[in-house]
């Protein structure tokens, strides 16, 4: 609850800066809270909140979480001067709102019940909606936003009503009592299917297919610096909430949903990795991508142990790394061209070959290529499922990988073997975005290659 605070006070600063016509520093407003918020989150949390710990209890699972979300949010802000460049008249907003948005993350990873778990998801959700449609010059951006919001309102309905069938047969909004109550009364008929209807509306939050259809869209329209915020952070906290829910809550009626899971996770990494085979958009290419690798982590349901919790959190770790490393690249592009084609790329390796080599070596490690990064995270997960016996599911895993190999090649290709010359713009790469490439470089190699790094540098 510490971290909590620490940013919240944080953005309501970063929201003044803007008040004040101050707004270009909001960005180091932020970045200042983000690094308190580190420190604070190595902390145990004050004792203080320990009256609330039904409510909200920040254990080393939340604790790890929370470090690898302000993480990739630092990463995001350190990004967001060139990205927001023409967003200066209410730039301060838009970082205002990432933050509180992370707020609500952070909510999300120490809930204990599910009035909290609501709290969490609204207050993660409801800044999403006004970011996603913050280009007010472009219609796209319009249509994510009430696209998003529409979509959003129908999920949270699915979410109040399982919760309400939830509370009737348990008559607790507790985890722990819901889970002990689902030990005694595992075919109890509302509490089934409440838990479905909130497995849906999870489902909906991590955009796993059919439950999709709104990502691409708002990840198209959405400005890039928000669909890099909504690819990455949205999605550490989305998937840890749904792991804990469906863990503690309705562990013990895991053999009434589990099949349920095992049909969207199949159905997400082949819809997918088919769909973002025929993308001809970058941008569109890595909203497919992204729903790819939520199919990916879907994988920590089957053959759960001890590990899996660590396991979730170096996939989202590593996964978030390499999309801030693509998106840099893209934003760059986005700037240039005013185009996110796969053609609005050729040459970038040639002009700003630091850039491009941050992108090809996020995009290897998104396709889980060995001594990256992303090749452990998946390893570790797909070791994870065959050790419980889900060898089947693995095989599409695997598939799935295969075929995301061909688009993450388009764009690599476009970017060192296509020339181009209309990278005509005297304004070069800044030293921010160059110190950013490197360090994402670094950290997509060395997991990758000695993977107990992450477990040294999250205290675990």
């Amino acid at each position: 609850m510490s971290v909590f605070i620490v940013l919240f006070i944080t953005a309501v600063l970063a929201l003044f800066a803007g008040v004040f016509e101050q707004g270009k520093y909001s960005r180091y407003i932020g970045i200042a809270g983000l690094l308190v918020a580190l420190y604070v989150s190595y902390l145990p949390d004050c004792e203080f909140f320990a009256a609330y710990k039904t409510m909200f209890d920040y254990s080393t699972n939340a604790a790890l979480f929370t470090k690898i979300s302000i993480v990739t949010t630092l990463l995001i802000f350190f990004i967001g001067g060139f990205a927001f460049s023409n967003h200066r008249s209410h730039q301060s907003e838009l970082y205002a709102l990432m933050l509180i948005s992370l707020s609500g993350g952070v909510v999300l990873f120490g809930y204990q019940n599910l009035v909290t778990l609501f709290i969490g998801i609204e207050i993660l959700s409801i800044p999403l909606y006004v970011m996603a449609g913050s280009n007010k010059t472009d219609l796209r951006s319009t249509e994510a936003s009430m696209k998003y919001f529409l979509m959003g309102a129908f999920a949270t309905g699915f979410l109040l009503f399982g919760v309400a069938l939830v509370y009737g047969s348990a008559g607790s909004f507790d985890l722990y009592q819901i889970s002990s109550f689902a030990i005694n009364n595992p075919k109890n008929l509302m509490l089934v299917v409440g838990s479905i209807l909130m497995l849906s509306a999870m489902a909906f939050k991590v955009s796993l297919a059919p439950f999709h259809m709104w990502s691409p869209d708002v990840y198209q329209g959405a400005p890039s610096l928000i669909t890099a915020f909504m690819a990455t952070v949205v999605k550490i906290a989305g998937f840890f909430a749904f792991l804990k829910l469906m863990t503690i809550a309705f562990g013990g009626i895991v053999g009434e949903w589990i099949n349920i899971v095992g049909v969207l996770l199949i159905v997400t990494l082949l819809l997918a990795n088919v769909m973002g085979l025929v993308q001809t958009n970058a941008k569109r290419m890595l909203a497919y991508s992204s729903v790819s690798h939520a199919g990916y982590v879907t994988l920590i349901f089957f053959g759960m142990n001890s590990l899996s919790p660590y396991n979730l959190a170096f996939y989202l770790f590593a996964y978030s790394l390499s999309t801030v490393g693509v998106f840099m690249a893209l934003i760059w592009v986005e700037k240039v061209k005013r185009e996110t084609s796969f053609n609005a790329f050729n040459g970038l390796g040639k002009r700003h070959p630091l850039l491009a080599i941050a992108a090809a070596v996020s995009m290897i490690s998104m396709a889980g290529i060995p001594l990256t990064a992303g090749f452990m995270a998946k390893f570790s997960l797909f070791n994870q499922a065959i050790k419980g016996g889900f060898e089947f599911l693995v095989l599409i895993a695997v598939f799935g990988s295969a075929l995301s190999i061909a688009y993450y090649l388009r764009l690599i290709i476009a970017m060192f073997f296509y020339k181009e010359s209309t990278f005509n713009t005297s304004e070069k790469v800044s030293i921010t975005y160059n110190i950013v490439a490197v360090v994402i470089i670094f950290a997509i190699i060395s997991l990758g290659v000695y993977p107990d790094l992450f477990v040294k540098q999250f205290g675990l």
